[in-house]
Order: structure tokens, then sequence, then C-alpha cells
């Protein structure tokens, strides 16, 4: 499968887009509260649209025969489920971020094919990092103008040695639980979802746990295939594939994402904390 000119694309319209929301970073930023498909508020600035008709346009231009799902366009899912590949769009994941002017936040883009993840870039633009991947051509991350940098996961096996990547704006009290039983000697708190899966890529943290089952199909692809490059997984919680050829966009049953080796240990750990939390496997809603 060669995704050469789809990757080269994608990472050209991330740094684009990056460039633009740096524009409104620098400015007063006003957000708006939009309601999101899982019927929950929460908010948009015209940095996220902006950014977001980039790379659609970007996109439906190169690749007129691609499907498009972007997080603040209109989900067209008659044409979604009938293409065989379909890009998603988070032009920036990690608003709240964005909004506290934390760094914290980054355009992702990413690509399916069959309802499987094969494309995966995140810019992250006040840092100046590119991380991208495609299927079956490793993982990258590229600091500014540098030469990329091959990306590759730790081999760590013991909980009580490996780093824990959590949510710094959407923190469950629960996870407090789960670093006790896991025995956890270190949580990093991070905002996006693709920032957090690049610290396990870059062997800065190990494993990264999302109890929440509110994200979306465009927060987990990208990052879903630069971790799965860099020789980690991701599945849901109870350790089943992630699919995007649903008419529901929505990840019901929360995300793990480690650095592989520990992974089906893991489910395993988390089987019992689940069934305490009360946490029960959604059915897919295909």
């Amino acid at each position: 499968m060669d995704l050469s000119r789809e990757l080269e694309t994608a990472n050209a319209l991330a740094r684009t887009a990056g460039e633009k929301i740096l524009e409104y970073y620098a400015l007063e930023i006003i957000a708006e509260q939009k309601r999101g498909v899982d019927n929950f508020s929460e908010p948009v600035t015209i940095a996220d649209r902006t950014a977001s008709r980039i790379i659609v346009e970007g996109l439906t231009a190169a690749f007129p025969g691609d499907a498009v799902l972007s997080e603040e366009e209109a989900d067209v899912m008659e044409t979604r489920l009938e293409a065989e590949k379909v890009w998603m769009i988070d032009p920036i994941d990690g608003t709240w971020g964005f909004l506290k002017k934390d760094g914290d936040f980054g355009v992702q883009i990413g690509l399916t094919e069959r309802g499987e993840a094969v494309l995966g870039v995140v810019f992250l633009p006040v840092h100046d990092e590119l991380f991208y991947a495609a299927k079956g051509a490793g993982a990258f991350l590229q600091k500014g103008d540098g030469e990329p940098e091959p990306l590759r996961v730790s081999d760590i096996t013991d909980f009580t040695r490996m780093n824990l990547a959590s949510s710094r704006n959407h923190r469950s009290p629960k996870m407090h639980r789960i670093i006790e039983e896991f025995g956890f000697p270190r949580e990093i708190q991070r905002g996006s979802v693709g920032l957090k899966v690049g610290l396990i890529a870059r062997r800065e943290a190990d494993i990264y746990i999302h109890l929440s089952p509110r994200t979306k199909f465009w927060d987990s692809c990208a990052p879903q295939v630069i971790l799965e490059e860099a020789g980690g997984r991701m599945t849901d919680l109870f350790g089943s594939p992630l699919r995007y050829d649903l008419h529901d966009v929505q990840n019901h049953n929360g995300i793990l994402a480690s650095n592989g080796a520990a992974h089906e240990a893991a489910v395993l750990n988390l089987r019992p904390l689940l069934n305490e939390f009360g946490r029960l496997r959604a059915k897919s809603r295909g």
C-alpha cells in the first residue's frame, strides 16, 4: 500500500492549518458553544472552523474520490459509509488547551480504508512538531526543519515502571483508583489525544487510559496509526479493535493505548476495575 502522496499532502495541510491557527492563537480568543454529536456542549472557535476548511478543501481537491469527516463539518453519512477511503479530521484536538494558551493542542488528519486506520498526521503548532505514519511505512517525528526521527515505543511490561499519560482537562476521578491498582509511579497530564499518544511513541510515557465514552473517530484515527507504526497498540478499554466504518462516530468503549508489550495485561487488569465502575461494554452501533 503506497500512501506517500496522501502522507505528503496531509503533512503539508496540517502545517498550513497550524500556521493559520497560530495567527489566531496570538490574538484574544473568543469561544462559542456548539452541540456535539453526543449532545454535549463543547467550545469551538473561528480557528477550528478556518483550519477545518483549509484541510477539507485541500483533501477534496487532491483526492476527489475520498470521503471526508471533520469535527467541524456536517457528516454526510451515506457518502462516508459508501467510500472505500475516508479522511478523519480534528482541526484542533485539544480546544481547551488552545483557549487556555498552554500549547496542548494539535492538528490531526487520519485516513481510513475499509474501516481501518491506515495513515495519521498530528502536528503540534506551538512546539513545531510533526508526527506522521502510514501503514507499513513506520512512524516519524520531525521537529521544526530537522531530519525526521523514527519513533519506537518502550518494551516495559512491569506496570510499576510504566509512566501513565492521562487527560489534563477531562480527567476522571476514577483515574486515582486505576493508578493505585496498577501501581504506576508517574502520571503525565496533557491535553490532546494525539499529544498523549505521541508521548508513548517517543517513550516518555508507556500507556494511556481514556475512560470517557465521548471521544470520536477524529480523536483516535490519526494517533492510532502513529502509535501502531511505532510498535504500540490502540484498542477500546475491553481490548477490541477500533472500527471507523460505523454510523455512530463515537468511541463508546473508551480508548486504551500502550507500548504494545503490556497491552494484553493492561486489558486484564482493567477488567475488574471497569466492573467496579459499572462500566459495561457498549454494543457497536453500525
